[in-house]
């Protein structure tokens, strides 16, 4: 029944189905990945796409949907896809069927108009043949009864036997020849194998040397590495007896202090002593004018006693009546030099600890250069040992190198016999074949006398036979039968000799060209050897100059070796002078803490004695004063006899 489209067009627009419809077709319901559509829609427009180059699948989509003809408001480009509105992709599906079909067809004409030219040319060239075989034939046909031609045929045979004979002469001549460089070829081939097995024999020592250095490297490598260890121990040791020379100093600078301290006292004694004597005040002053001057301590000391002993005579008119006073002086002047004589010995005992101790310093600083001289030369010789190693390395990679070098060049020689052994074997199978040739030519030769021989008897036979029936005059038919009987005989024998002469001729041309295409192939064989035989001496003349260098080479390392092992005897040397100005050093240091220990035991007996004077000063400080009147009036008198 019909519809009522109005009634339909209603029912789907109330159903939703046209909005769906519009809105679909306003959407873009149809994708596909960039790479899909490149490789599957490339056909339509592949100019678009440049080629040898790499270009992203989004660019090539974009250019490829611009150079089609079709509405480009109908798609859009997504980031991994390219969205296609309804219609559009079937559209290009038709584009894309036409135009395969167009390139099938287009393939289809151009395969089946390349087979018809083929076949083409097959049947022209099969023409062009047909015409010149005929034409050879037609010419042929007319020239072949000619008395010329026949006689040309017959003298062609007897041209060809001396030709083919001249150049058999000829082949033998270039076999010697061939012969002769073979074997100067197979000599100089046995000489090069002997130089190879010298050069093998040279390059074996070569290593067994090359491995001796290297033993002796890793000897010396060890031998450093010891020392190193060593340096690390006497580095331990030197920084120890840093630590107690600085404790030594220390001590030593409290010694100084205590001594000071004691040559104060002393002094301060020695003031008390002489302001109680009158004969002390020019001591007292010339002791103030030379404190700083302790080297010049004991002439002014030598000067103050002179100066004492004249004070002393002068004294005899005061001992009367300072009688016990004197008593008292002469005991304090008692101690006095008793402590004198400790101070000398004291100051004597300081001056030695000053002396040991600028020794020390000097050791130390000794031993500071020797450490620095040592540091130098072990790093001399690591940069030496590592030069050493990378020459090595060089020598490992050049012998490895000669090694593979060497292989081939054994490959190449192997090849260069199996060469010559077939060519040995060609030139056996040529020499029997050339004899076998050669006894061919002699039975084609005697059959061909007997032919010649044959012939001439026929002709004879026919020519007396024509001289008969000249004379006969009227020959009877059955000898004319006779004869026509003969002179058939005749041809057929002609015709008999005349194929075994073109047959000879075949096969003699065949000889010729095979002989020749073997002699062609010796020939370039032989160029090959001289090529080969250059070569191999050019990379003889090589190995010789590489060989020479590693020679030099090895000397270096020789050279360098044994100045590394000279070195390294020196180290010792001076690694055991080292340890005995340790042991030395040691010896002082344990000498300096003896006398360090001795001297605080006197220090403290001292310090017990100077207190026992401050006391016994205290007391005498009291009749100090009595005499301060006549100790004035003696320094009075000593500076005028001083002026």
């Amino acid at each position: 029944g019909a519809m009522e489209h109005e009634l339909v067009l209603h029912q789907l627009r109330c159903n939703g189905v046209l909005e769906g419809i519009r809105i679909c077709r306003k959407g873009f319901p149809s994708r596909i990945l960039y790479a899909d559509f490149k490789q599957r829609y490339k056909v339509l427009n592949a100019s678009a796409i440049p080629e040898g180059q790499f270009i992203d699948s989004k660019k090539a989509s974009e250019k490829l949907l611009g150079s089609i003809d079709v509405d480009h408001t109908q798609y859009k480009f997504g980031h991994t896809k390219v969205f296609f509105k309804a219609g559009l992709l079937g559209l290009l599906e038709e584009m894309r069927d036409e135009k395969l079909a167009q390139l099938i067809t287009r393939t289809q004409a151009m395969c089946r108009g390349y087979l018809m030219r083929v076949e083409f040319k097959k049947m022209m060239e099969r023409r062009e043949s047909i015409f010149c075989i005929q034409y050879n034939v037609r010419s042929f046909m007319n020239v072949k009864h000619w008395p010329w031609m026949k006689l040309f045929f017959k003298i062609k045979p007897l041209l060809k036997s001396a030709e083919s004979e001249k150049e058999m002469a000829n082949m033998k001549e270039e076999f010697e020849k061939t012969k002769e460089e073979l074997a100067k070829s197979e000599a100089k081939r046995k000489e090069l194998e002997e130089k190879m097995v010298a050069l093998v024999q040279e390059k074996n020592d070569l290593q067994l040397q090359v491995q001796a250095e290297a033993d002796g490297l890793a000897d010396a490598e060890e031998r450093c590495d010891q020392l190193i260890k060593t340096k690390i121990q006497l580095e331990a040791k030197i920084k120890e007896l840093t630590e107690r020379a600085e404790e030594e100093e220390e001590m030593n600078a409290e010694l100084t202090a205590k001594k000071r301290k004691l040559e104060d006292e002393c002094s301060e004694l020695k003031k008390d002593i002489d302001d109680l004597e009158l004969t002390l005040a020019k001591v007292e002053k010339e002791k103030h004018a030379t404190e700083n001057k302790v080297k010049n301590l004991t002439e002014e000391m030598a000067a103050l006693d002179e100066t004492i002993a004249k004070l002393t005579k002068e004294k005899k008119a005061l001992q009367e009546a300072h009688q016990q006073t004197l008593d008292d002086l002469q005991a304090e002047e008692d101690k006095v030099n008793t402590l004198t004589k400790a101070k000398t010995k004291l100051e004597q005992q300081v001056d030695d600890l000053e002396g040991s101790l600028e020794q020390e310093k000097k050791l130390r600083m000794d031993l500071e250069r020797a450490k620095r001289k040592l540091e130098g030369d072990l790093k001399l010789a690591q940069d030496s040992i590592m030069d050493l190693e990378n020459d090595k390395q060089q020598l490992d990679e050049k012998l490895k190198k000669k090694d593979f070098e060497i292989s081939q060049i054994q490959s190449k020689i192997e090849d260069e016999q199996a060469l010559g052994m077939q060519f040995q074997k060609k030139i056996k199978e040529l020499q029997a074949r050339i004899e076998e040739l050669e006894e061919e030519i002699e039975a084609e030769r005697t059959s061909r006398a007997k032919a010649e021989k044959h012939r001439a008897d026929l002709s004879r036979e026919l020519e007396e036979i024509s001289e008969r029936l000249e004379e006969a005059g009227g020959a009877t038919a059955a000898q004319v039968e006779m004869n026509k009987k003969r002179e058939a005989e005749f041809q057929k024998m002609r015709r008999d000799l005349e194929e075994a002469t073109l047959q000879h001729e075949a096969t003699a041309a065949a000889l010729r060209k095979k002989h020749a295409d073997s002699t062609a192939e010796l020939g370039e064989q032989i160029d090959n050897l001289q090529r080969v035989k250059q070569k191999l001496e050019k990379e003889k003349s090589e190995l010789k100059m590489e060989i020479d260098d590693l020679a030099s080479n090895m000397e270096s390392v020789s050279k360098a070796k044994a100045n590394l092992e000279k070195m390294c005897r020196s180290l010792e040397d001076q690694l055991s002078e080292i340890k005995t100005k340790e042991e030395e050093q040691q010896r002082i240091i344990n000498d300096i803490s003896a006398q360090r220990a001795r001297l605080q035991t006197e220090s403290g007996e001292y310090s017990r004695q100077v207190d026992e004077k401050d006391a016994l000063i205290s007391q005498l400080s009291r009749g100090k004063q009595a005499f301060t009147q006549q100790i004035e009036e003696l320094k009075r008198h000593l500076e005028e006899e001083i002026k």
